[in-house]
């Protein structure tokens, strides 16, 4: 015969196991959620806000640029490291704006002229 303070003690320890497997079992998709949280919002905002820090430190002049108040302006005088930059609005309009209050960055302030779809000409031999 089986003593009955050993299989009440074997039984104690089996259920103490199955306990601590079903509170990780339970955790688990807590846990999986929270990795899929990271890899699809909180990490390509960290890389969107350092690629924009970037840009916003190699801002310079002719960029154009949009503010968070959705006004389009071209960079005149944007001091390496200064806060503050200057740009133009419009023809002798030029506004003094904070460079953490930039959005976006459009390099080249200048678009280079359109390439022409025409096709070749080729000259006719002269006769």
């Amino acid at each position: 015969m089986t003593n009955p303070i050993f299989a009440q003690a074997t039984l104690g320890i089996a259920a103490a196991t199955d306990s601590t497997l079903a509170t990780a079992l339970n955790f688990g998709p807590i846990v999986l959620i929270i990795i899929v949280f990271y890899f699809l919002l909180i990490r390509p905002q960290q890389t969107a806000q350092k690629s924009l820090k970037a840009r916003l430190a190699g801002i310079r002049r002719g960029d154009k640029v949009v503010t968070a108040g959705g006004i389009l302006a071209e960079v005149a005088k944007a001091p390496e490291g200064a806060e503050e930059i200057e740009v133009d609005l419009a023809p002798n309009m030029r506004v003094t704006v904070l460079r953490s209050t930039i959005t976006t960055v459009l390099t080249g302030g200048k678009p280079d002229a359109p390439a022409n779809d025409t096709k070749p000409t080729t000259k006719k031999p002269a006769k």
